[in-house]
């Protein structure tokens, strides 16, 4: 066994993809552009502060020592689940995850006893071709943004008698760009019984009314059967949460294996994101500050004609593997620090470094990132 890892680990290396965890400690002295911290809440200190003089700790314990269905502890959960539900509307309930693979890979393989069958976007997360893959459901992935294959796809298995589940992200995390939320409530609703599931984990805090999402600012949000948002990006915690109906709440409840046999996310630290996520409700202008950054970036990225959109998320697609690495390393001597992303992670030859930003820059940052880009270019 060992000789066939060491093969492996040999393939890697020489294609370029043998990973590794960075060994660079955060340095003031570079522009961070890889971190998902889009509000700039990780940074700062007074926020924490504030927290610490605030919140009354009484006998808050530091973990929660068992499966939330054994916790003796459930105030901070339901408290928080029930600040969630009340800011989505609708008569939706949440319940949290530990983190958004949790999430996802609990949530979606929850169905693998119904009758169903799921169609995906063909660049949906990791975490949702795991949580897919451990359903054991019949499956068929759609090309991306593609809604008339979707379409053809959803007609061919609804006549052969399956209940659908589509799903998709709002926006996508390594391009940046967005679904149709309207389009696809448009397709599931002409097909009788089937789900609709949107992971927004690049979306909660950034997008939509008050920073709830894509999917809460679309007017069919009610037919958004469940939507995933993530607590370890924008709210700068750790964990996961779904918004959905009570009854699919009491079933994710008794079937998702990811929920049910994980140590509950330790109460703490669910105070924390509940603190963190009231305070993004009121973060409009970090995220008008965050579309400036965007649209600043779009044009330093079309200055060398790599330009896709104007988003917080921005791909530089280079195409290979060591090309992405070579560049990461050039822009960290130029003062920023942007890892590279590559295969599998992005789909053979769209290998690239992807700038994500975050409120905490400013558009003087930018500016440089354009002439240190046009400098290599």
């Amino acid at each position: 066994m060992n000789q066939i890892i060491d093969k492996i680990l040999a393939e890697l290396d020489k294609s370029g993809n043998l990973r590794k965890f960075p060994t660079e400690s955060q340095d003031a002295r570079y522009v961070d552009l890889s971190s998902n911290d889009y509000l700039g809440i990780a940074s700062d200190t007074g926020l924490q502060t504030e927290f610490l003089n605030s919140t009354d700790f009484g006998c808050m314990q530091f973990t929660s020592s068992a499966s939330r269905l054994l916790s003796r502890s459930q105030q901070p959960y339901t408290q928080f689940e029930e600040t969630l539900a009340d800011a989505y509307g609708c008569e939706k309930q949440a319940l949290l995850f530990n983190s958004g693979y949790h999430a996802n890979t609990g949530l979606i393989s929850a169905f693998a006893s119904t009758k169903a069958y799921i169609i995906a976007d063909k660049l949906v997360h990791a975490s949702i071709i795991d949580g897919i893959k451990l359903s054991g459901l019949p499956f068929a992935r759609f090309r991306h943004n593609d809604y008339s294959q979707l379409d053809r796809l959803a007609a061919k298995v609804y006549g052969e008698g399956y209940n659908i589940i589509i799903i998709a992200e709002s926006v996508y995390s390594m391009d940046g760009d967005c679904a149709d939320i309207d389009t696809l409530a448009e397709i599931k609703r002409r097909y009788p019984g089937a789900l609709l599931y949107i992971d927004e984990a690049h979306a909660v805090g950034v997008e939509g009314p008050a920073g709830l999402g894509i999917c809460k600012a679309s007017a069919n949000f009610e037919n958004v059967d469940i939507v995933v948002g993530t607590l370890g990006k924008a709210l700068a915690s750790s964990g996961a949460f779904a918004i959905t109906s009570e009854t699919m709440r009491k079933f994710m409840i008794n079937k998702s294996r990811s929920l049910i046999f994980s140590t509950a996310i330790a109460p703490i630290n669910v105070l924390w994101s509940r603190f963190t996520f009231q305070h993004t409700l009121g973060m409009d202008t970090e995220r008008h500050h965050l579309k400036q950054l965007g649209a600043a970036l779009s044009t330093e990225l079309k200055s060398v004609g790599k330009s896709m959109h104007s988003g917080h998320i921005q791909p530089l697609i280079v195409g290979e593997p060591h090309l992405a690495v070579e560049l990461s390393k050039k822009l960290r001597t130029e003062g920023f620090e942007v890892l590279p992303i590559r295969t599998p992670t992005v789909p053979p030859g769209t290998d690239r470094l992807r700038f994500s930003l975050s409120a905490a820059l400013n558009l003087d940052d930018i500016s440089r990132l354009g002439e240190a880009l046009r400098k290599i270019f």
